[in-house]
C-alpha cells in the first residue's frame, strides 16, 4: 500500500477559467466595446478631500472643493424628466441619470474611487451621485465586482455649475 499513486493533492487546482487571463480578456473587450462601440462619456468631478471642509461628527459638508474633472467613458441610461406636485408650493422636475462604470479600468486605469456626493456633467447638465451599488459579478465569484452603478439626480440651478 505505500506504493499508491492515487494521494490527495496538497492544494486544490486553479479554476478552469477565472483566472487572471480570462478577467483581463473581460476588461480589455468591456473596454472596447464602451470606448470604441457605444462611446458615451461623463465628465467626473470628484471632491477633493484633503481641502473640503467635513463636519467632524455627521461628515457632511456645505461648501465641498472638487478636483479637475476627468473624462469617463461608460454606459449611461437617461431616466427621463418626472414631475412632483408640491402641496401648496407648486411642481417640481427631476431627471434621473444611471452611470454604469467599469470598475477596473476607473480604478487601474485612472486611480479614480466613485464616491457618493461626487458630481458627472452628461451632455449640459451636472448630476449628483446619491446611491451606489456594485450589481454584478464576473464568473459569478463573489470577490469580482466588475461594475458600478451610480444612481444620479440633476443639480439645481447654482449647486454645482462645475468649475
Amino acid at each position: 500500500m505505500a506504493d499508491n499513486k492515487w494521494n490527495k493533492p496538497a492544494a486544490p487546482p486553479p479554476p478552469m477559467f477565472f483566472g487572471k487571463k480570462e478577467k483581463d480578456l473581460v476588461k480589455q473587450v468591456n473596454d472596447e466595446i464602451i470606448e470604441r462601440f457605444v462611446g458615451q462619456q461623463v465628465l467626473y468631478f470628484p471632491i477633493d478631500i484633503d481641502h473640503t471642509n467635513f463636519h467632524p461628527l455627521y461628515g457632511e459638508a456645505i461648501e465641498k472643493t472638487f478636483l479637475p474633472p476627468v473624462r469617463v467613458y461608460a454606459r449611461v441610461e437617461y431616466g427621463g424628466i418626472e414631475t412632483k406636485f408640491l402641496d401648496n408650493v407648486g411642481v417640481e422636475k427631476d431627471a434621473t441619470l444611471k452611470v454604469m462604470f467599469h470598475k477596473r479600468r476607473l480604478t487601474e486605469d485612472q486611480n479614480l474611487f466613485v464616491r457618493e456626493g461626487d458630481f458627472v456633467r452628461f451632455g449640459s447638465n451636472y448630476y449628483e451621485i446619491v446611491k451606489l451599488q456594485e450589481p454584478k459579478l464576473l464568473f459569478g465569484q463573489e470577490d469580482t465586482q466588475f461594475e458600478i452603478l451610480a444612481e444620479c439626480i440633476k443639480s439645481r440651478q447654482g449647486n454645482f455649475d462645475g468649475l
